[in-house]
């Protein structure tokens, strides 16, 4: 199956042009679930020709059995069925079976979610070659984030600075879904401006921060393991008056999520099970790749120990220096760096 794009599935649907097999492949679950809409939308079916499911939830005999059966008064049939890298061999054995020779009048969409055992899913891309499409959707990185953002702007009007598309993107992080509710806000903010222009300090007063604040560079100076960062915003947050039980709070917070992250991968779970498994939001994916960077499990039990110590003596105003404490609770996180 040729690998295709978004932009080109969404050219094929606009023309009317609709393939019975879609598989979307990849971790980025926001624009995934945009294309299936885009699909469905296409397909137009009614409460009677719609099915939807994730695959461990579902049983494949009966999906497929209504994938085999022609649509109830209408065209095309859609049936959407999640996660399929969870099928075992035999419901993937007859899923392999079916899309030898899909039926016509249903569209069945595919989201297989773990990159890496895609991988070795050969067989799965094999067999829906012939009548389907397939798009791979991995979690957008920086540039092409920039470019999402802008195209995202575009797309409601607005012309957005170089520099307020980066900070929209360093404020509220790789989200999609929270990047498209905050371009939404933005659109609304410049309903009536003759040029529609956002700036960086427009971006930063409608999410609700002051100018040059970001409330969570200290965090994510933590998560990707930036200790000269971490340290300086610290004792910028502190010197600006900031109560040190929250500053505490911004750095407990990712080393308690990096301890999970570090767990989960020790015990090689896949980046789709860990994501799920922590109640990661799409875009913190990308925590998972950087895994290798993370102290050992001792570390972070030291350094969980060393912020309940801390957050017990804030409480109990037994601690003369916050600043010390705070840089104390950093420093054992990044022992040995």
């Amino acid at each position: 199956m040729p690998k295709t794009t978004a932009a080109k599935i969404t050219a094929s649907l606009e023309k009317g042009q609709i393939s019975p097999v879609y598989l979307l492949t990849g971790e980025d679950l926001f624009r995934k679930q945009e294309i299936i809409q885009k699909i469905t939308a296409a397909v137009q079916p009614d409460d009677f020709n719609i099915y939807s499911s994730s695959a461990d939830k579902a049983d494949i005999g009966e999906v497929l059995a209504l994938a085999s059966t022609a649509p109830v008064f209408s065209p095309r049939r859609i049936v959407v069925l999640t996660g399929i890298e969870k099928l075992r061999k035999e419901p993937k054995e007859a899923l392999l079976r079916y899309l030898e020779n899909p039926l016509n009048t249903t569209v069945l969409v595919l989201t297989h979610n773990d990159a890496k055992k895609f991988k070795t899913e050969k067989a799965l891309a094999a067999a829906a070659a012939e009548h389907g499409e397939s798009a791979n959707f991995d979690e957008l990185k920086h540039e092409e984030l920039l470019r999402w953002v802008s195209a995202r702007f575009q797309a409601q009007g607005i012309n957005a600075q170089f520099d307020a598309a980066e900070t929209l993107c360093e404020v509220v992080g790789a989200d999609l879904h929270a990047l498209s509710q905050e371009i939404e806000k933005l659109a609304l903010y410049a309903a009536d401006r003759t040029d529609k222009n956002i700036s960086k300090e427009d971006v930063l007063a409608c999410i609700g921060f002051a100018k040059e604040e970001n409330p969570f560079a200290l965090s994510n100076a933590i998560q990707y393991m930036d200790k000269k960062r971490a340290l300086s915003l610290a004792d910028k947050l502190l010197d600006n008056g900031e109560d040190p039980v929250g500053v505490l709070g911004k750095i407990a917070y990712p080393v308690l999520k990096m301890a999970r992250i570090k767990r989960m991968a020790d015990a090689g779970m896949a980046p789709a099970e860990i994501t799920r498994a922590a109640g990661l939001m799409f875009w913190e994916t990308s925590l998972i790749n950087n895994v290798r960077r993370f102290p050992p499990e001792t570390v972070f039990l030291k350094t969980l120990d060393r912020i309940i110590e801390t957050d017990k003596s804030f409480k109990t105003s037994a601690v003369s220096d916050p600043k010390t404490a705070i840089k104390g609770v950093i420093m054992t996180l990044f022992s040995g760096r």
